[in-house]
């Protein structure tokens, strides 16, 4: 917890005490349905809530934004931003229902209001949103496909609608496509090692009415 504090000092003590209980919340729940690995969970506010809000360090978001969160998993990085953002609109989507049945269970042992979720195909779901997030669920142009449609026409940010995406590694050949995607590496906002190939992609994307 004392790293979520390091690098965001800021918080009211709702969102303190949310971020301790969703450890508690994610231990219970993994041992019955498993969505987080054993080392991971050991390590979830490193290697999971921290990562999650590398895209606040890139983009913080305006009270009323509408944010999805596609292929959340068991909550990540939807989770974590809804803390962090809870005057903004979340929508967490993912195929798989167990992992869908543990964000629901963990959102409401938080008390968070500002989370909806679905277990579906994200094709299948309708609405635009401001910002379209990820953890590296798959490569850039399969995810680009799956998105289509749903950003909104209208930027209220800093930076222009679209995804802002998780991803480690050499992306040179992922993104060659994308002459707009700009690169935010995530070691410039965190210092621990486990950062040092780990980036955000946002990629601009037009509306499509």
């Amino acid at each position: 917890m004392d790293i979520i504090l390091k690098y965001f000092p800021d918080l009211t003590e709702t969102q303190k005490a949310q971020f301790e209980q969703l450890r508690v919340l994610y231990e219970d729940w993994n041992l019955k349905i498993n969505v987080v690995s054993r080392k991971d969970i050991d390590e979830i506010y490193l290697r999971h809530v921290l990562h999650s809000l590398g895209i606040a360090k890139v983009q913080r978001f305006k009270p009323g934004s509408k944010i999805l969160d596609v292929g959340t998993g068991g909550g990540f990085p939807g989770v974590p931003l809804a803390i962090l953002h809870p005057e903004v609109d979340f929508h967490l989507v993912d195929s798989i229902g167990k992992k869908i049945k543990v964000v629901n269970e963990v959102v409401d042992g938080l008390g968070i209001t500002n989370v909806k979720t679905t277990n579906d195909r994200v094709e299948n779901v309708p609405g635009q949103y401001d910002f379209i997030v990820s953890r590296a669920v798959a490569q850039m142009e399969t995810f680009v496909r799956w998105v289509k449609g749903h950003i909104a026409k209208k930027s209220n940010h800093e930076l222009k609608n679209g995804i802002l995406y998780l991803k480690g590694g050499d992306l040179s050949e992922e993104l060659q496509k994308y002459t707009t995607a700009k690169i935010y590496h995530l070691p410039s906002f965190f210092k621990e090692d486990f950062f040092e190939t780990k980036k955000v992609v946002h990629l601009p994307m037009k509306y499509k009415g």
